[in-house]
């Protein structure tokens, strides 16, 4: 071994070239673009050619290639052989002609040195053949690793050297890393947005590669030389991150010495420009798109010829070939001229069908020429207002941004014509900051100039005090990203600056959400920002939290998440400290890669914080998550939703929701939106009601004089501002307020009132809509570059066009017309015929490719996918709102339509520029493996069947069945597999039918990846076609007819299509003559012998009958089996840990258990016995083990079943049946009917065929019902469509939907209502089934696959038991106003868990305990007509003083004692308007006595007791006993007797009951007072850690002292004490 290391040190050295000859070196490549499956179309190109290599002086060379010859491939191997492209070789072997000079000492390559004008192209060849010389031996080691320079970069290189001394020979092994380079010669274009991850771990990327060296050297005494040399690179590419779909590229070289000659190669007489060093130079000039060649000879006559074809193309509605001119449109454009654009424009600026093509294609070019043009017109003002609000953000988005550019965007900022449309310049401004930071992206610094005019934006928006500007600036300067400008924004925010304590919140929100991608630069100092001035409480609660929301997208460490979490220990804001826990909480459940450090520190802290936070309900501030994270394909996404609560708003006051993307080692923020109010209620409110006029106003003004340090609330306009960010930039906001809205109605109608507005929107509307419009966008170019070791380009790339069209003729008459004197009220008795001709049509196409990507040639893999929707819609409709009548007329289908289609195609493609129009293009699969997909697929039966492939085992039996399919062709071969499917449903009556048809030609068969299934062809196609009928349709029509006429219209259709001559009387019993037309007395016929049947069986096991048609109050539903069934795994209700409920619940189990055995349907029964037992185990049954008791099954002698499909007990006697049945079923009989819609075809020379529907309603007095049924219009077809719905005693509502023949082949039923779930109060939905089509048991079985995963995810408990084999029942159980029990039982599954928090707090009967609730039919618990209501009124605030208790707004209950006859301050209006004041004292004949002064407007309503009885006082005078008394001023009030006390309700103050009785005064605030009040009764804004609120603001240390500081007058109250006017308060900021 030491023998063969000391042979490695003196003989083996690099290779050398000697002077004086030349060596001859024969020379090939080969590039091949595959999958890992060669069977497969292939493409590539392989290059030879001769090199020769002479040395001229001690470093520089001189290299010749003589004779390249390159040759493509492009088909199957080794079917297809490599085909010699002559033209193309002699192009290239031009620009090769010449020799280049290169410097190479000690085997590494120094600069190169080219001829003049030699294409980069041709530079990168001769690198290519120069990095196999590049060799650094060590020459005491023989194995040996180093980062070592090639043309792809400084990467990670490992060498092996082997010596064989006896033959003088060496074989040196050299292997790369690709994918770990110091400094890898990469380009990505389109790329801006998309983040990577330094410190992901290198198994994240998608694209992997390596390369090997083998070189074989001969040494003797004259030195080293080199014999040859071999490298094999290999790429894979996975789209998907899939281990085995992959995409391969393969470059082979080889270089071997033929022999040597003298003379040397001459040296060159040109001069030789130095071009680098052996890294890949990407070219400057222009990259050709992954599109198809063009050669560019003259670009204005192309453009021109371009652009004519391509609007041609899309007027004959080929709109594929048009999207393929727009791109080579783009390619043009960004070599084209100033002056040849200038030319097209004129060409082209009067023709409208040209100007959106041209202006969309001028914008994705993004060139420094195409940007200048766009400035001059919109200087000029050749654009109109839209056509510029549309250009305008493509313009900025696509432009790539260097010095010539950017200058050309800030001559935008300064143009007059952006300065005078406020949306023109927020674009602008807003897209200058995205380029800015596009153009700094890779830079330490950024230059000072680039940043200014956003600066100096922001100075002068402070200088004038400009809030918009202010805001539009700190925007703009949070999209350009720098550093440099956070001292500009630290000047908005109070933390650091004080003259920004002015300033409104919403500035210091956008200053802070300005630092966001600043922190992608310098995350520890925007931390350290928003760290501060996150724990500077004086700030707004929705500044604090943004500022949260920044600190963690800083990423924090474990230190920083746990000072954080501790100062929420001491937090006084309860809606900061929500927002910052669930944030946090959030996090710590996230599985994102990325998010790991962070993730685990805020799982640790907020282990400090324990679970007070977690049970705060959605009044406060949260953060919602849904993520989810694939580690197999290294792909996943995250949306959020940040909902910040202001103290002064119910609702959250900001909102904003952001999705961002993960793949691979990249985070991308797809899109963002945000939200914000101020004052929106207000808005809700009666405007106008002078306020300030009233004395109230007045007195208030003095009163908080003589209160300590007492302030009213700053002012607040209403206002809703909005923005959007789309991958991570702020593309557009708007701010409406008041102003903006009168201002845009001045502008449109001339007037701020909105009566002329109604009218001009109805002047326009008469004079019709006619226009075509066109809106083609490059929706993304996305390209990543990388070179091979043979010098060429390596491309992934990507783009995508999308065209959206629409032409709509719509002529609209108005009858009477609008005339000058126009009110709304003639809305009501208008007629309006329309004529609407209108064909939206959309198209979206992308092109992928990857492989040689050059401007003489292509070669590798091309993917296509597009998706089409076209409509057309032709029809007349007149609407007569007088006699409630709508008819819709249109046109049948008279030709194949595809109304939507989807189709992808990957082929091999080999283009060169020499032959531009013999592209060479091989599909996937080879020919003949597989049949031709032919366009006539069988059609779908539905007699044919076939069973399903999901496991019997794990679905519900109704499931379980095999379902009707339609057949399918399938074939698998070795190439590849082919299916063919195809769905259709025929509408005879309509003349038409509507298809799906799917095809597939795919590798999944090779392996079952996604890359596999998307290489091939697929298309799927949604076609609507004409059917032949015996007679033509001339048109189908639709009617609706509402109220008194709705069934004369449906007699009126039916005489029009009979035959009989014969007239009636016009007092013909209409309802009869209903019944016979719409088929009614057969459904009833056959629902009366199912019912009989029924009856017979139920009688036989003593249940109650429940047919379709019989009156709520006895029918529940049908089928009593089943329900039988589902009892038998239940519990008896009782409470929870209670052992007398327990074993009475196993008495009625076991009851259950033998009543069930006896059924005729013993699905759910063979596990009944068993559960019995385990529940005469159980001490506290599990939940979903107990069941649910319904209100009217109720009683105080003994439990009941939940039993669903029968009566509750065998009780129901025969007179309650024969009732039941006699009572009216079909409410024709007793009803006329509220609604007839008929829809037909109406024929030539036949009857009208189709569909009619009527609609009964009935509404009684806690009972309501509904029914509706459909029918043929003529014909034999017992056809019908039966449904029924029903409300009874506001308990429950049960429906039933029943359809085929004669209403009988299929049924769904379904039924809600309220009870008992144990003790607690609960709502039952169940669903249930005899008989369903096939389709829905499909989709049946699909999501019965997915529940239990979907389960799993959210946190919820399962357990596989058997239950009723055609039901599913949710129940669920109100345990406490903020938390419930959920149990869904479903066939096979149960689903449930407990303690779900709720958002809000549900509410239940007032003053009724939640225990009792339900506890017996009486209690009548109008749980659907008042649950809306009682969601407001939890709204609401409500204060109450009853004895020395006192009850806030915020719930917060404390001990007062009030000093006699001291007014105190109880609750008032602390905003500006000053509406409203209650004061209280305690009287002194008693300490439970009160008196009560409300002042309100010009009112001064005194409360009191005298002798025992409540008086009433209004502006000193004595009212008489004659109540209720209204004021008559602009704002009602009304005060009115109310049990043993007296009410006052005053909603346009805010007051909307106060309720006063000499004990107890109880006051309930508007909710949109919230945050608005104080006293007493608190501010109203969920902040309970700050309760004791003094009239300065401070928190008052105790509750003694806070009742003292809002005492009014300083007199000495009873016992002659003075209250000091001093109280002990504790500053709390």
């Amino acid at each position: 071994m030491k023998g063969l290391i000391l042979a490695l040190v003196f003989a083996l050295v690099e290779p050398v070239f000697h002077m004086g000859k030349t060596y001859l070196y024969s020379y090939e490549t080969i590039i091949l673009h595959d999958l890992t499956d060669r069977s497969l179309a292939m493409a590539g190109v392989r290059l030879t050619s001769k090199v020769e290599i002479s040395r001229v002086s001690h470093s520089d060379h001189l290299l010749q290639i003589r004779s390249p010859k390159l040759e493509e491939h492009n088909g199957f191997w080794p079917t297809d052989s490599f085909i010699l492209s002559l033209k193309l070789s002699e192009t290239i072997a031009a620009c090769l002609s010449q020799a280049f000079k290169f410097e190479y000492t000690e085997g590494r390559v120094g600069s190169i040195f080219v001829p003049e004008d030699c294409p980069i192209l041709c530079t990168n060849l001769v690198r290519g053949v120069l990095n196999m010389l590049q060799i650094t031996i060590k020459k005491s080691q023989n194995v040996y690793e180093l980062q070592e320079a090639g043309i792809e970069g400084i990467c990670h290189t490992r060498y092996v050297i082997q010596d064989d001394s006896k033959n003088n020979r060496a074989t040196i092994s050299k292997s790369k890393d690709l994918t770990n380079c110091q400094d890898k010669a990469v380009k990505n274009l389109g790329m801006a947005y998309i983040r990577p991850c330094p410190t992901c771990p290198l198994k994240a990327r998608n694209i992997k590669g390596t390369v090997t060296f083998t070189y074989k050297m001969k040494y003797d005494n004259s030195g080293v030389s080199l014999t040859s040399a071999m490298s094999d690179q290999v790429y894979q590419i996975s789209p998907f991150n899939e281990p085995n779909g992959v995409a391969v590229m393969e470059a082979r070289q080889e270089l071997s010495l033929v022999g040597t000659k003298r003379p040397p190669i001459s040296a060159p007489t040109y001069q030789l420009q130095k071009q680098g060093s052996l890294r890949y130079h990407f070219s400057g000039e222009l990259l050709q798109m992954p599109i198809p060649l063009i050669r560019i000879k003259n670009p204005d006559l192309q453009l021109t010829e371009t652009l004519r074809q391509l609007v041609q193309n899309n007027e004959k509605g080929d709109t594929k070939e048009a999207s393929a001119k727009f791109l080579q449109m783009v390619q043009l454009f960004r070599v084209a001229t100033l002056d040849q654009i200038e030319s097209l424009w004129l060409q082209f600026v009067n023709e409208p069908p040209y100007r959106p093509w041209f202006l969309s294609a001028i914008c994705a070019a993004g060139a420094t020429d195409t940007f200048r043009f766009l400035k001059q017109k919109i200087h000029d003002e050749k654009l109109n207002i839209w056509e510029a609000a549309v250009t305008l953000p493509l313009a900025f988005h696509f432009v790539t941004p260097n010095k010539q550019t950017l200058e050309i965007a800030s001559a935008f900022l300064t143009c007059p014509q952006i300065q005078k449309v406020l949306m023109h310049r927020i674009i602008v401004y807003l897209g200058y900051g995205s380029m800015v930071n596009k153009h700094c992206a890779q830079a330490l610094l950024c230059p000072n100039e680039l940043l200014q005019p956003l600066h100096d934006l922001a100075t002068e928006a402070t200088s004038r005090g400009d809030a918009k500007d202010m805001s539009l600036a700190l925007k703009a300067i949070g999209n350009a990203g720098e550093p440099a400008s956070m001292k500009r924004i630290l000047k908005f925010l109070p933390t650091f600056s004080s003259a920004a304590a002015s300033l409104p919140n919403r500035i210091h929100a956008d200053a802070v959400l300005a630092l966001r991608k600043i922190a992608r630069k310098d995350p520890a100092k925007v931390r350290e920002i928003t760290l501060q001035v996150f724990m500077d409480s004086t700030l707004a609660p929705n500044v604090r939290m943004v500022a949260c929301i920044v600190l963690f997208e800083t990423k924090p460490a474990l230190p920083t998440v746990s000072a954080l979490a501790s100062s929420l220990l001491t937090e006084p804001s309860l809606q900061v400290a929500s927002f910052a826990y669930s944030h946090m909480k959030t996090l710590a459940a996230s599985r994102i890669p990325q998010l790991y450090k962070l993730s685990a520190a805020c799982n640790i802290a907020i282990k400090l914080l324990g679970p007070r936070l977690d049970r705060l309900s959605y009044r406060y501030s949260k953060v919602i998550q849904i993520s989810d994270y694939s580690s197999h394909y290294q792909a996943g996404a995250i949306w959020r939703v940040y909902l910040m609560n202001s103290p002064n708003t119910i609702f959250p006051s900001d909102i904003i929701t952001k999705v961002r993307g993960y793949y691979a080692d990249t985070a991308t923020d797809i899109i963002e939106v945000a939200f914000r109010s101020q004052s929106l209620p207000k808005l809700m409110r009666r405007q106008n009601i002078p306020f300030a006029e009233y004395d109230t106003y007045k007195v208030l003004k003095e009163l908080g004089k003589s209160l300590l340090g007492w302030k009213e609330l700053p002012p607040e306009d209403p206002l809703v501002s909005a923005y959007i960010k789309v991958l991570g930039q702020e593309i557009a906001f708007v701010d409406i307020d008041k102003d903006a809205i009168q201002d845009m109605m001045l502008s449109l109608t001339g007037s701020s009132d909105w009566q002329p507005m109604v009218k001009t929107v109805l002047e326009e509307v008469q004079r019709g809509i006619s226009g075509r419009w066109t809106l083609p966008v490059l929706v993304g170019e996305m390209r990543h570059i990388i070179p091979t070791v043979a010098g060429l380009p390596l491309e992934l790339g990507l783009c995508g066009v999308t065209v959206a069209q629409a032409a709509a003729d719509v002529d609209v008459k108005v009858s009477p017309p609008v005339f000058d004197e126009f009110t709304p009220s003639q809305l009501w008795q208008t007629k309006m015929d329309i004529h609407a001709d209108i064909r939206p049509k959309a198209y979206f196409h992308m092109i992928a490719m990857m492989g040689i990507n050059t401007q003489y040639f292509q070669s590798g893999f091309e993917f296509h996918a597009e998706f089409s929707a076209n409509s057309t819609m032709k029809f007349d409709t007149r609407i007569n709102i007088k006699e409630k009548n709508l008819k819709i007329e249109t046109l049948p289908c008279h030709q194949e339509i595809e109304l939507a289609a989807v189709r992808s195609e990957v082929f091999a493609i080999s283009r060169n520029m020499e032959e531009v129009d013999s592209e060479k293009k091989s599909h996937i699969f080879p020919k003949g493996e597989i049949r031709n997909i032919s366009d006539q697929l069988p059609q779908s039966t539905e007699g044919s069947s076939k069973p399903g492939s999901w496991k019997q085992s794990s679905m519900p039996n109704v499931i379980s069945k095999g379902y009707q399919q339609g057949p399918e062709e399938a074939h698998h071969s070795s190439a590849g597999r082919f299916y063919a499917r195809r769905f259709c449903k025929k509408f005879e009556s309509f003349g038409c039918s509507t298809c799906l048809s799917l095809k597939s030609h795919n590798s999944a068969l090779l392996r079952n990846t996604y890359l596999h299934k998307l290489y091939g062809e697929f298309e799927a196609k949604i076609i609507l076609k004409p059917v032949h009928t015996d007679a033509d349709i001339d048109k189908i029509q639709l009617e609706v007819q509402a109220g008194s006429k709705a069934a004369s219209k449906i007699i009126e259709v039916s005489r029009s299509g009979s035959k009989e001559e014969g007239e009636t009387s016009p007092y013909e019993d209409i309802q009869a003559k209903l019944k016979k037309i719409l088929g009614i007395e057969s459904v009833l016929m056959a629902a009366n012998k199912t019912r009989r049947r029924t009856k017979r069986i139920n009688r036989e096991y003593g249940t109650a009958d429940t047919g379709l048609w019989a009156e709520p109050s006895t029918a529940l539903s049908s089928s009593s089996s089943s329900a039988a069934a589902s009892s038998a795994d239940g519990r008896e209700p009782g409470k929870r840990g209670s052992s007398s409920s327990s074993s009475s619940g196993s008495s009625a189990s076991s009851q259950a258990c033998s009543a069930s055995s006896s059924q005729e349907d013993h699905s759910g029964d063979r596990h009944c016995s068993g559960d019995s037992e385990y529940s005469d185990q159980q001490a506290n049954p599990p939940v979903y083990q107990l069941l649910f008791k319904p209100v009217d099954e109720q009683d105080t002698g003994g439990e009941i079943l939940n039993i669903s499909i029968r009566s509750s007990s065998s009780s129901a006697s025969d007179e309650d049946v024969s009732r039941a049945i006699s009572q009216p079923k079909f409410l024709g009989d007793s009803k006329p009917p509220v609604l007839a819609a008929v829809l037909r075809a109406i024929h030539r020379n036949k009857q009208p065929t189709g569909l009619q529907l009527v609609l009964y309603t009935d509404t009684q007095p806690k009972r309501w019902r509904i029914q509706m049924f459909g029918s043929s219009i003529t014909g034999p077809s017992r056809w019908k469509l039966c449904a029924d719905a029903s409300v009874i005693n506001y308990r429950k509502v049960s429906s039933s939907l029943k359809w085929g023949k004669d209403c009988q082949d299929y049924q769904v039923a379904t039924q809600i209502a309220t009870g008992k779930f144990a003790a607690y109060p609960a709502m039952q939905m169940k669903l249930e089934w005899l008989k369903v089509p096939s389709i829905i048991r499909t989709t049946a079985r699909w999501f019965y696959s997915f529940l239990p995963g979907a389960a799993y995810l959210l946190g919820l408990s399962q357990r596989q038991q058997l239950g009723p084999s055609h039901q599913a029942t949710l129940v669920m159980a109100l345990t406490s106003p903020r938390t419930c029990d959920v149990v869904f039982k479903l066939p096979e599954l149960t689903v449930y868990d407990t303690a779900i928090s709720l958002p809000l707090p549900v509410p239940s009967h007032p003053g009724t305990p939640i225990s009792t609730i339900s506890t017996s039919p009486s209690s009548d618990w109008k749980v659907f007509s008042q649950a809306t209501l009682s969601f407001v009124e939890s709204l609401k605030g409500h204060c109450t003083v009853f004895q020395n208790k006192i009850t806030t707004f915020n719930g917060v209950e404390f001990k007062y004692s009030m000093p006699a006859n001291c007014y105190h301050v109880l609750v008032q209006d602390c905003s500006p308007e000053l509406k409203f004041l209650v004061m209280v004292k305690r009287l002194e004949e008693s300490d439970d006595l009160t008196a009560v002064n409300v002042r309100l407007a010009s009112h001064v309503i005194d409360m009191y007791v005298s002798n025992g009885f409540v008086q009433l006082k209004i502006n000193d005078v004595q009212t008489s006993k004659d109540l209720p008394y209204t004021s008559n001023s602009d704002a009602s009030m009304l005060i009115n007797s109310e049990k043993k006390g007296l009410t006052l309700k005053a909603p346009d103050y805010g007051i909307d009951k106060l309720y006063y009785d000499g004990h107890r005064v109880e006051i309930q605030a508007a909710f949109w007072m919230t945050g608005k009040t104080c006293g007493i009764c608190g501010k109203y804004d969920a902040e309970i850690e700050r309760e004791y609120r003094t009239p300065s603001g401070y928190l008052a240390k105790d509750a003694a002292s806070f009742g003292h500081s809002w005492i009014i007058s300083e007199d000495p109250c009873a016992g002659g004490t003075k209250i000091p006017t001093y109280i002990n308060i504790i500053a709390f900021n």
